[in-house]
């Protein structure tokens, strides 16, 4: 066999089997998630940033509102 023949024959085989590797934990981490949602449980990343960013966003959505009833209130139209 010629040396390139053999250099494309390694990474043919090395990248298949980085593949199926890739496959194996894609497959895991979707039965993790099956998982959690099965049991009702929610992974802990999901406690930080996502509720404090709703939280947020729902103060802003409340100020507007009594902004706008605020103005309401004292007769001015927006």
């Amino acid at each position: 066999m010629s040396e390139p023949m053999l250099i494309a024959l390694s990474a043919v085989l090395s990248l298949s089997i980085l593949a199926g590797a890739a496959l194996m934990m894609w497959q895991g981490w979707l039965a993790l998630k099956l998982r959690e949602l099965e049991t009702g449980r929610i992974a802990p990343e999901h406690f930080g940033g996502s509720r404090e960013g709703a939280a947020r966003i729902e103060i802003a959505d409340l100020k507007e509102r009594i902004r706008k009833l605020e103005a309401i209130a004292s007769g001015v139209d927006l």
